[in-house]
């Protein structure tokens, strides 16, 4: 009888913000999830999902339970990585309130709160190529903008307005909004293929 390989394990930064639903996508994808709050809970990952939430009290709280270099360290092993509304700020390596950035891992300016505040969230059917002909739906929430790409990142989609709203950069991914409040679970199994064969994976 063949043996089945493991599941991939996938970690959600769990310090503060929209947990339990990426927690519950990636189940859907077939991946196990794995809470982050602590360095020892980084151990034997495959991918990291870094949702939204508020990201002035996630930096404080990634400094506090010493995150910040570990993650930075997985990240320049190459394991994969998804940031979503919050998260996308967190690894942005520019912010237009002129904070310091925290990972500092793509291509592009972000401003907080750019699209508004909390009454002024919305929905938009989005065109992501590499996800295929089918439109994704996006929820915004308190979005970031994205001010400015660079060269070395990739713009996936953008809102209506043309403004950039999923990026990529090797083997980061980023969206402004929350694909883990929608049932569609392409850009959950986007990131289970950028695993592949990344260096992380497990035997």
């Amino acid at each position: 009888m063949t043996e089945q390989p493991p599941r991939p394990r996938v970690g959600v930064l769990a310090v503060q913000g929209a947990v339990r639903e990426h927690l519950a996508a990636i189940r859907d994808v077939g991946a196990e999830p794995v809470e982050v709050r602590l360095p020892r809970d980084l151990v034997d990952l495959d991918a990291l999902i870094l949702p939204g939430g508020e990201s002035t009290t996630m930096r404080r709280l990634i400094d506090a339970y010493g995150l910040r270099e570990p993650i930075l360290s997985l990240a320049r092993t190459g394991m994969p990585m998804l940031g979503t509304c919050a998260g996308m700020i967190l690894l942005a390596d520019r912010l237009a309130d002129r904070e310091e950035p925290v990972f500092a891992l793509l291509d592009l300016e972000v401003r907080r709160n750019g699209y508004g505040r909390q009454l002024d969230s919305f929905e938009a059917d989005l065109h992501v190529p590499i996800l295929g002909d089918e439109p994704l739906h996006g929820i915004f929430i308190r979005a970031p903008l994205v001010s400015d790409v660079g060269p070395r990142a990739e713009v996936l989609a953008r809102d209506p307005d043309g403004v950039p709203v999923a990026v990529r950069q090797g083997r980061v991914l980023a969206t402004a909004f929350h694909p883990e409040l929608t049932p569609d679970r392409r850009l959950h199994r986007l990131l289970l293929e950028m695993i592949g064969s990344s260096a992380r994976r497990r035997a």
